[in-house]
């Protein structure tokens, strides 16, 4: 099965920093692959999901089957996900290969979306124009709280991974996409790195506190829906 790439074509497997950080070694690295889950109804019907405790629809679930393996071959040390129920499902599928348990942290949650919850795009479009403008969903968590607390998640989850090793961590689309450009120190708006698809994963190593971008958005599901899923993720 071929891999169906974002940014990257490098195998799973041979994503690693010493390419990336010359002059480094494996043991001054630690790599985080984030992933996002597979797909839900509420995907497929492009409605607002937020913190909406959506489950994989029988999509989701097979991507997130096949996508395994392929995170399976980095040989991860541990697995931390989004308490939400599609982050888990996928995160399971991971942990039944490697045996790993899955640890569950809050802060890897999709933004809420408050009144946009259960909403369609062209529901929200029609009533809510002013705010789905400048994507301000009104009684929702502020963009810049969700870059606070997901990015700090990753950080966290990074210092707690041994150096040398990697760290799968499944989330959403607009928390994921959030926290990586700041890491990355890069703006979220306008947006420079694409969005996350269903059950696709980006690969980032930190090396004295600083971020580098190995892969973005690498799967093995071309996504008929992305671009139009990122905010609602």
């Amino acid at each position: 099965m071929a891999l169906a790439v974002g940014v990257s074509l490098t195998a799973a497997e041979e994503a690693v920093a010493p390419i990336i950080w010359p002059g480094g070694s494996d043991f001054d690295v630690v790599t985080l692959v984030v992933w996002r889950h597979g797909q839900t109804t509420y995907n497929l019907e492009h409605r607002f999901q937020g913190q909406s405790d959506v489950s994989l629809n029988e999509v989701g679930l097979r991507q997130a089957a096949e996508a395994a393996p392929y995170l399976a071959a980095m040989r991860p040390s541990a697995i931390f996900s989004s308490d939400l129920s599609r982050a888990t499902a996928t995160a399971d599928a991971l942990a039944r290969l490697t045996g790993l348990p899955v640890q569950l942290d809050k802060d890897l949650r999709e933004r809420s979306g408050g009144s946009w919850e259960g909403l369609t795009e062209a529901e929200i479009r029609a009533r809510f124009p002013v705010e789905r403008a400048t994507w301000s969903p009104p009684d929702s968590e502020p963009a810049q709280a969700v870059s606070d607390r997901a990015s700090a998640a990753l950080e966290r989850i990074a210092a707690s991974t041994p150096r040398g090793s990697t760290t799968v961590v499944v989330s959403h689309g607009a928390a994921l996409g959030m926290a990586v450009a700041r890491l990355l120190e890069i703006p979220s708006e306008p947006r420079i790195l694409g969005p996350f698809e269903n059950c696709h994963w980006s690969v980032l190593s930190r090396r004295r506190s600083r971020w580098r971008l190995l892969q973005h958005n690498v799967g093995i599901h071309p996504d008929p829906y992305a671009g139009g899923d990122a905010g609602n993720a």
